[in-house]
């Protein structure tokens, strides 16, 4: 219940009384009417009992065992042949779904700084390989300061670049800024890039947040001849409609328009995501590293005309910096202190750092967020553990709560996006080793054996980072509450989730996931 009011604090939800937490309409709950009756059922669910939640709205509870799932989710699920956008709305417009994307509707969204973990290992990962280590004396050019695109401008700085941000709605700049995500705002592009020169020449880690669209201001940028190191994007160009905002309107012009013509709509945001994408592959052509950050926007690109090669010119983040991290069950292990007091988290942070004193991406990581990250809602952390890893961490915060360092427990959990809880093919699965992109078997494996595990509550979700009818994918959430009921739950969940980004591409060919799996003793009864 706390992490379901979570999602919707101010200070963390994108439109909190629409009930939508980030991601364009990514909910919490399917209206307020099925949200008070899951605070309501939450408040008398017995310890034997599970409740069931059909796309935000509670439709039963039922007598399990007290290992089980208080929880289980499924949201916006549909049956293939009707999994499009235009079948969604009708169905969301009777009342009868919602669009639960990632951790919105799995009520484990800690805010921007959720997406900023991987986002800052995605960028380490591209400075790795790239440029010597770090982005010092770069300039990346991104687009979108939402939920998730809000992270960017902090990554790239926590990574000691320069980053110009295009952001269409001057309220998200502003937001980003209050938070210090983001340290300038203008309008003018010309200031802007002033701004950009200064700070390169300098190699000052400097983060600018421009007003304005990126299907008008990357094909200005690319006419004047601007040579940005990166270029990427995160806007909402998953949902063409309620997220992507097409060029030459404004913002009430377009929410006019998506309400009068949602068609033309749709139509005029497929063809800015052709122009936006064509700017980006003149980059690349021009020299940049571009890439993908899952929203979707190459597949938009080619529905609003431009031809498939160009729109897929450029790789998805996943194949190009994050698939060996994967092959190790590495990913998104996130927290959230219960008791509201930040010095929970300060001595979390302490833990993890002396558990893995070898991981030198992790430790400066750890240090920089304890400086640099804002709280939203309830104080959190994020960071990339593995299998073996995250077993570990979960079981010293539960010794933590047990002995009374921590003043309340901890609820653990984890972004969609992780090694073995998503299928989808322009995202997490794009371009695996055996041509399995799509195989949809991974995340229902992943939230089943999570539940036989014992999570508190567990969720399998459609269309999340990229849009219905692009993925499948799962969540799960384990509360370290000092027991040795959770201690249980915690050691099976937390080797049960990563290990399932082992087999996965472990099954896919992969060799690090094959070496991980002998070495920690991942077993694959196709081996043996």
């Amino acid at each position: 219940m706390r992490m379901l009011m979570n999602n919707l604090d101010p200070d963390v939800a994108e439109r909190p009384e629409d009930l939508v937490v980030y991601g364009g309409t990514g909910k919490a709950a399917r209206s307020w009417e099925a949200f008070d009756a899951i605070v309501r059922t939450l408040r008398t669910l017995a310890d034997d009992e599970t409740m069931l939640v059909q796309s935000g709205k509670p439709v039963g509870v039922f007598r399990t065992h007290e290992m089980a799932p208080r929880v289980l989710i499924s949201n916006s699920m549909l049956v293939p042949k009707w999994a499009t956008w235009d079948t969604f709305r009708e169905l969301e417009h009777a009342g009868l779904t919602m669009y639960g994307q990632m951790t919105a509707g799995s009520w484990i969204y800690i805010g921007t700084q959720g997406i900023l973990q991987g986002t800052f290992e995605t960028f380490a990962e591209a400075a790795t390989q790239r440029f010597g280590g770090s982005l010092s004396g770069t300039v990346t050019l991104t687009g979108g300061l939402g939920g998730m695109g809000g992270a960017q401008p902090l990554a790239v700085t926590m990574n000691g670049g320069v980053v110009l941000c295009v952001e269409i709605d001057p309220a998200r700049i502003e937001r980003r800024i209050k938070t210090r995500y983001l340290d300038r705002e203008t309008d003018d592009l010309e200031e802007a890039l002033r701004w950009v020169d200064e700070a390169r020449s300098a190699r000052e880690a400097v983060s600018i947040g421009l007003v304005g669209n990126c299907a008008e201001v990357l094909p200005e940028l690319l006419a004047r001849g601007f040579a940005p190191d990166l270029v990427t994007d995160q806007t909402s160009a998953h949902d063409p409609l309620g997220g992507y905002l097409p060029a030459e309107l404004t913002l009430e012009e377009a929410a006019r328009l998506r309400e009068d013509d949602p068609a033309e709509y749709q139509r005029r945001s497929f063809s800015s995501m052709a122009r936006h994408v064509e700017a980006m592959v003149g980059f690349l052509d021009g020299g940049s590293v571009v890439f993908d950050y899952g929203n979707n926007l190459r597949a938009g690109a080619e529905t609003g005309g431009l031809a498939h090669e160009r729109a897929y010119a450029y790789p998805g983040f996943v194949p190009a910096f994050v698939r060996p991290m994967f092959c190790e069950g590495k990913g998104p292990f996130r927290w959230a202190a219960l008791s509201g007091d930040p010095e929970d988290i300060a001595k979390t942070d302490r833990a993890v750092a002396e558990l893995f004193p070898d991981d030198e991406r992790l430790q400066r990581w750890l240090e920089m967020a304890e400086e640099r990250v804002a709280f939203q809602g309830l104080p959190a952390r994020i960071c990339w553990l593995g299998y073996g890893a995250r077993a570990k961490a979960g079981l010293r915060f539960n010794e933590m709560v047990a002995s009374g360092e921590l003043s309340a427990p901890i609820v653990i959990g984890r972004d969609h996006l992780d090694s073995g809880s998503v299928a989808s093919p322009y995202r997490e699965t794009e371009a695996m080793k055996d041509g399995s992109d799509a195989i949809a078997d991974w995340p229902i494996l992943n939230a089943l054996v999570n539940t036989a595990a014992g999570a508190h509550w567990v969720s399998v979700h459609h269309g999340g980072g990229v849009g219905i009818g692009y993925s499948i994918h799962a969540g799960m959430v384990v509360v370290a509450d000092g027991s040795e009921n959770a201690a249980a739950r915690l050691e099976r969940v937390l080797t049960t989730d990563p290990g399932t980004g082992v087999m996965r591409h472990a099954d896919a060919g992969y060799e690090e996931a094959l070496a991980v799996a002998a070495e920690r003793g991942v077993r694959l009864p196709w081996r043996e």
